[in-house]
């Protein structure tokens, strides 16, 4: 298999349109030239050394997310889960480095999802991702997603801070509303807690803006990012400002591949592509054109769709029947790669290099895909 811009080519030579991205990781799409010459010249230099030196390299991918960001400093890993653990024990820790011990809990959101590691399904009320591993670590309180008054309520002597998805990516492509995210920010204020967000999936310019949180108006003290950071490559990283990471101080955490120099370069090659104006409002343009198209199009299926929703090019198309099956009928019989979601969603995450072609092209294959489909023959 081989990839071509926003193609996949199998071993038979068949082109799939990517409409996935590696689960929102290929923002640049394959082989972009950019990110290999980035990624091959520092092969060719140092490739690791671990943190047990300083990185000049390392170094300065973290001044420019601290110079495009709310954060302070950073801290890398290999991978999201990773940056959601990180941004876990930091928040911990911003309480017990001042002795508040009994301060550990994180209020979290129903039908998140934050990894695959112990800490991370534990902060997630998902079945599937509790079974076969419990029992679950404790420290997590779950609450319905946008429900701001329920997360008020959950607010007890134990509650260190919120983890929370701006916008819930495999619970559905579910934007937070303006008032949830501003009424935490606020509860975090009141309350001397740590907002978290995991902009895991939603961060690194897949809303039109580097990181979801902007177009809140409000920011958190730490954050997770990973996924498109590195454009294919292993990399993540928590971001936290300078009060929130005082329990973090040297020693307390370590990552032996975390922020490698290989890895770096692919963060600054990505970083050099998207962390601009015209980029981003680029992004925010084709998410406008590609929404716009969608919502025209389900108006054909209304037993098939129920509402596209999302920001940028991170959309999702809710259905009124379970999206696997149609996600496989696309991919098998009409050569659409999508992703399934919870909340009966269909998941669109396309390269943010797509231009006219590849969208004709997208609506070209759906909607053969829908004119095809039998919910009936697929269940």
């Amino acid at each position: 298999m081989r990839g071509e811009h926003c193609h996949l080519i199998d071993e038979d030579g068949t082109r799939y349109l990517d409409f996935a991205s590696g689960i929102a990781v290929n923002l640049l799409g394959h082989s972009h030239k950019g990110l290999i010459g980035a990624i091959q010249r520092q092969a060719e230099t140092l490739m690791h050394v671990s943190n047990l030196y300083g990185s000049p390299q390392g170094e300065a991918l973290a001044s420019r997310l601290v110079e495009k960001t709310f954060a302070d400093t950073v801290f890398f890993t290999n991978s999201g889960a990773e940056a959601v653990e990180t941004a876990i024990k930091t928040a911990r820790a911003y309480h017990q480095h001042a002795g508040n011990d009994e301060k550990f809990e994180l209020i979290t959101f129903k039908n998140a999802f934050h990894g695959r590691t112990m800490a991370t399904i534990s902060a997630s009320n998902q079945e599937k991702m509790h079974k076969g591993f419990e029992p679950l670590l404790p420290g997590f309180r779950y609450v319905d997603f946008d429900d701001l008054e329920g997360a008020k309520a959950a607010i007890g002597p134990n509650t260190a801070g919120f983890l929370v998805e701006p916008i819930q990516g495999e619970g559905g492509i579910r934007p937070g509303s303006q008032d949830f995210i501003k009424g935490l920010r606020d509860l975090a204020d009141a309350h001397d807690l740590m907002l978290v967000f995991d902009e895991v999936q939603c961060g690194v310019a897949r809303t039109g803006t580097l990181y979801a949180y902007e177009q809140y108006d409000v920011q958190p003290d730490i954050m997770a990012t990973a996924k498109g950071i590195g454009g294919g490559f292993p990399l993540g990283a928590c971001l936290a400002t300078e009060k929130a990471a005082r329990g973090m101080t040297f020693g307390t955490h370590g990552s032996t591949y975390g922020g490698n120099p290989l890895a770096i370069a692919a963060g600054m090659a990505v970083l050099d592509a998207v962390a601009n104006d015209d980029f981003l409002s680029e992004v925010r343009t084709k998410g406008e054109r590609l929404r716009s198209r969608l919502e025209q199009f389900i108006g054909n299926y209304p037993d098939l769709f129920e509402e596209v929703r999302g920001k940028g090019l991170m959309l999702g198309m809710k259905m009124k029947c379970e999206p696997r099956p149609f996600m496989i009928h696309l991919r098998d019989h009409h050569q659409l790669l999508t992703v399934a979601a919870g909340d009966s969603t269909l998941r669109l995450l396309p390269p943010l290099v797509i231009g006219d072609a590849e969208m004709d092209e997208f609506f070209d294959k759906l909607s053969a895909g829908a004119a095809s489909f039998e919910p009936e023959r697929a269940a």
